[in-house]
């Protein structure tokens, strides 16, 4: 056995081993080779890409830190609101209401008696003078009382008459009448005097209701209402007629009751007259002591300063004046708040919306004085709606 050389090796023993030479023989036995082909390993595949997704969340992050820096919701909004300055001026208080014309004086006519009635003597419009006759009914019932009351009075008188001429008599015959005869001729005297007075009453009577027969005017003015007819029966609860003084025109109307002690006599007021674009001046004329239990209104009547020509009914409108301060203070309606602290407004201080506690004068308008808790130049917010005390806020431009 042929030992082996074994001893150190170089470099180029190292690497594979050396393919032998071909034969030169052509015809020798070729002896295929496999060559084993190893795979070429894949390149590693590039990790994704995050640049692009993380610029845009940076980007998002940088717009909404902006959006909240420029918003600052920390710090309150502040409300635009308008204001108006306080100040002194003269204020005048009104009371407006609605009423109709209406005659100082107007009279429905209703008969004394019942009975027939026999005529009208007026038509609807018509001018009339106190005392004249405007409707009559049938008076014959009346006359014949009239009639028998003269016939019972005339019978009286015959007997008063017989009855003195007895006593006469009987006086002239001195001591030949008895005591008792003169004592008896004597009371048939004064009765038959009574009973002339009695008759006489009794024809006064008839008289008198004779007269209530024929209807007459209880005042001068104008037939308003003619509501008769000739024919007609008629009873003492009958209305015939109205009859008014148009030369005593006035307005008719009523007031609140909350607003009744407000209202005075003499007070001036502003009429103006439906269809008319005239305002005329007037007053007072007449309040009355008594509150309507069921409507609650107070009767108050206005009489123009000058005379009226209207037809009665139309209606009026007026505003009474109840009270004129030469500087007093005012503020909107819209400015008042009323809650459990009272009544108060709201101030603009250092852009602040503060309370501040007033008294006021409550009226049916759009502004309303102020009696204490303003002094002029201070900066009221005219729309206290919606509103807080210390709420943030801007005046409007």
């Amino acid at each position: 056995m042929t030992e082996a050389n074994i001893g150190p090796t170089t470099a180029e023993e190292t690497g594979p081993p050396a393919v032998p030479p071909l034969p030169r023989d052509a015809n020798a036995l070729m002896v295929p080779v496999v060559v084993k082909e190893v795979p070429k390993p894949e390149p590693p595949k590039p990790k994704p890409k995050r640049q692009l997704w993380l610029w845009a969340l940076a980007a998002v992050v940088a717009i909404a830190v902006g959006g909240f820096g420029y918003f600052q919701p920390w710090v309150d909004a502040a409300t635009e609101v308008a204001v108006e300055t306080v100040g002194l001026g003269p204020v005048s208080r009104i009371l407006a209401v609605n009423g109709r014309i209406a005659s100082e004086r107007a009279v429905d006519v209703r008969p004394q008696v019942s009975g027939k009635l026999a005529a009208v003597t007026v038509v609807e419009g018509d001018a009339v003078k106190s005392g004249a006759a405007v409707a009559l009914i049938d008076p014959a019932t009346a006359q014949a009382a009239v009639r028998q009351a003269m016939a019972g009075l005339d019978a009286a008188q015959v007997a008063e008459a017989d009855a003195q001429s007895e006593y006469a008599r009987n006086q002239a015959l001195g001591s030949n009448v008895a005591r008792v005869v003169l004592e008896s001729s004597a009371r048939a005297v004064q009765s038959s005097a009574q009973e002339v007075a009695r008759m006489t009453a009794l024809l006064d009577q008839a008289q008198i209701q004779l007269k209530t027969y024929t209807i007459r005017a209880p005042l001068s003015g104008n037939v308003l209402v003619l509501m008769a007819e000739p024919g007609q029966l008629v009873d003492p609860a009958t209305v015939l007629m109205t009859i008014a003084d148009l030369g005593r025109l006035v307005v008719e109307t009523d007031v609140d009751e909350s607003y009744a002690t407000q209202v005075k006599v003499d007070q001036p007021a502003a009429l103006q007259l439906s269809g008319e674009t005239t305002v005329r001046e007037g007053h007072v004329s007449f309040v009355s002591q008594k509150v309507d239990e069921a409507t609650g209104g107070l009767e108050v009547k206005l009489t123009a300063d000058t005379p009226l020509q209207a037809p009665i009914g139309l209606t009026v409108t007026a505003n009474i004046t109840v009270d004129q301060r030469p500087a007093a203070i005012t503020v909107p309606r819209a400015a008042i708040i009323r809650d459990a602290k009272g009544t108060g407004v709201l101030v603009l201080v250092d852009g602040k919306a503060m309370r501040r506690d007033v008294t006021l004068i409550d009226w049916p308008a759009a502004r309303l004085i102020v009696t204490a808790g303003l002094t002029p130049g201070d900066v009221v917010i005219a729309d206290a709606t919606g509103l807080a005390d210390g709420q943030t806020v801007k005046v409007k431009p």
